[in-house]
C-alpha cells in the first residue's frame, strides 16, 4: 500500500475560543450524517509544503468529528519529482520542454502508485498534479468501488497554464467527480466538469506555527539565529522557488536599506521531498545574498521548524510574500493572524488575503515592494493597525474550521449525485 502518514490527535473543541461563535456547533451538525464516512487524501509529500500542513490539521479534525479519514503519500524517484516540478512550473505559466519521455516517466510512476492504492473509500481526494492520473489506473480494481467519489484538489495557479502540459493533464482531471480550486480565476476555460468548487486553504490557529508566543521567547529564538530584535526586521517565509522571487526580495530589501541601513532580512523556508529544485534556488539566493550578514538565509537544514517560523513572523516589522505566481500562500494568513502587515505580490490567492491598504499592500514590482515596506517601517502605528485588521480578516475567512466546513458541504453535495 501507499505510505500512511501518522498524525497527532486534534479536538475541534480546542478551536472554540478563537473561531467565531456558532462555528463548532455548525460543523458538528454537518458532520453528523457523514459519521463513519471513509475519506482518503493522497498527495506527494508528508512535510515541507503548504499541502502537507493543511492535511495534518484537516485529516486529524476530520477524525475528531467522526469521519474515518486517512492520509497517504505516493512513492517517487528524483527523476519523477524532477518531471512533476516541471509540470508545476508549466501549469503556473513557465515555458518548459514537455516530451514523450516526460510523459513516460510520469505515467510509469503513477501506474506503480495506482497498484499500491488499497482499501474501500467513500471519498478519495487526490492533491495536485503529481498523482493526478491515478484515477485512470485504478479503474476495475477493488479500490474503485461503485459509489466512491473521486475529487481532484488543485492548489496551484492555472490562470496561465502551459497549453501543452495542461492538454496532457486535462483528460485525467475530467475523470474525477469534482475538482476543487482556490479561486475561480484558476479554473481553465477548457475544463469540462459538472462539479467545480472554489475552496481557499486555511491556517491552523492552534498549531505550533501559530500559537501565541511570549515576546521574550521570540527575542531569544531570533538571537539564537543571529537576528537582532532591536533592528527593523523584514521576513519572507516560503519555499526556495522562482515563483516566490527570493532574489527579487533581496533586491527590494537593498532599496529599503538605503533609508534603514540597520534593517535585517530573513528568508526562511523548508526543503520538500517533492521539490528537487529547492536546493538549486537556495544556492542562487545565497549567491544573491553575497555574504551580507544582515541577510539571513534559513531552512530546516538549520533546524528551522514551526516554532522558529512563528517567532520570525512575530518579530517582523513587515512580512513579505513577493510571489510572482501563488496558489494561495499560507504564510500571508499566518503573518496577518499574528498581527503583522504583509506586503505581497499581486498574484493568485494572495489577493484573497490582503485587502490592499487595509491589512497590507499588493505590489507589482520590487521597487513598489520596497516603497511600501519603507512606508510601514516609517509608520509603526499604522503597521500595527493594519496587522490588527489582518488578524480579524483571517479569523472570519481563513481558519482551518472554515475549510473543514467547506469539505463537509462538498461531501454532502457529492453524496446526492449519481
Amino acid at each position: 500500500m501507499l505510505e500512511r502518514v501518522p498524525l497527532l490527535e486534534k479536538s475541534l473543541d480546542e478551536y472554540a475560543t478563537v473561531v467565531e461563535p456558532g462555528t463548532i456547533e455548525r460543523i458538528r451538525e454537518l458532520a453528523a450524517p457523514l459519521r463513519g464516512a471513509r475519506v482518503l487524501h493522497v498527495n506527494a509529500t508528508a512535510y515541507g509544503g503548504g499541502v502537507a500542513e493543511l492535511l495534518a490539521t484537516h485529516v486529524a479534525l476530520s477524525r475528531d468529528i467522526g469521519l474515518e479519514a486517512d492520509w497517504q503519500v505516493i512513492h517517487g524517484s528524483d527523476e519523477f519529482f524532477g518531471v512533476t516540478k516541471s509540470v508545476h512550473n508549466a501549469l503556473q505559466g513557465a515555458d518548459v520542454e514537455w516530451t514523450t519521455q516526460s510523459e513516460r516517466i510520469y505515467l510509469e510512476r503513477v501506474v506503480e502508485n495506482a497498484l499500491l492504492l488499497e482499501g474501500e473509500w467513500d471519498y478519495v481526494v487526490i492533491h495536485d498534479p503529481q498523482p493526478a492520473a491515478i484515477r485512470e489506473y485504478v479503474r476495475g480494481r477493488a479500490v474503485d468501488m461503485p459509489g466512491t467519489k473521486w475529487i481532484w484538489r488543485c492548489h496551484i495557479d492555472l490562470t496561465d497554464a502551459n497549453p501543452t502540459v495542461w492538454d496532457f493533464f486535462q483528460p485525467f482531471v475530467e475523470q474525477y467527480d469534482a475538482a476543487v480550486f482556490t479561486m475561480p480565476q484558476f479554473v481553465p476555460s477548457s475544463l469540462s466538469m459538472d462539479c467545480i468548487e472554489h475552496l481557499p486553504p486555511c491556517i491552523d490557529p492552534i498549531s505550533l506555527k501559530n500559537l501565541e508566543m511570549p515576546p521574550a521567547f521570540v527575542d531569544e529564538i531570533c538571537r539564537s539565529y543571529g537576528i537582532r530584535p532591536n533592528r527593523p526586521l523584514i521576513v519572507q517565509v516560503s519555499r526556495f522557488d522562482p515563483w516566490k522571487d527570493p532574489i527579487g526580495v533581496i533586491e527590494a530589501y537593498r532599496i529599503v536599506r538605503e533609508e534603514f541601513p540597520d534593517a535585517e532580512l530573513v528568508l526562511a523556508g523548508s526543503m520538500a521531498t517533492d521539490d528537487p529544485e529547492g536546493f538549486h534556488y537556495w544556492e542562487l539566493t545565497n549567491d544573491a545574498r553575497a555574504g551580507d550578514p544582515q541577510i539571513h538565509l534559513l531552512s530546516n537544514i538549520q533546524q528551522v521548524g514551526s516554532i522558529q517560523i512563528n517567532a520570525f513572523q512575530r518579530a517582523a516589522d513587515v512580512v513579505l510574500q513577493k510571489s510572482l505566481r501563488e496558489g494561495f500562500g499560507l504564510t500571508v494568513s499566518e503573518a496577518l493572524w499574528k498581527g503583522r502587515p504583509v506586503v505581497g505580490g499581486r498574484a493568485g490567492g494572495i489577493t484573497l488575503q490582503i485587502e490592499d491598504g487595509v491589512n497590507g499592500y499588493l505590489v507589482d514590482s520590487r521597487e513598489e515592494a520596497a516603497a511600501r515596506t519603507i512606508e510601514l517601517l516609517r509608520n509603526p502605528e499604522k503597521a500595527d493597525a493594519m496587522g490588527a485588521a489582518g488578524a480579524e480578516h483571517v479569523r472570519r475567512n481563513f481558519l482551518s474550521t472554515r475549510e473543514l466546513e467547506d469539505w463537509l458541504r462538498l461531501f454532502h453535495r457529492l453524496s446526492h449525485t449519481s
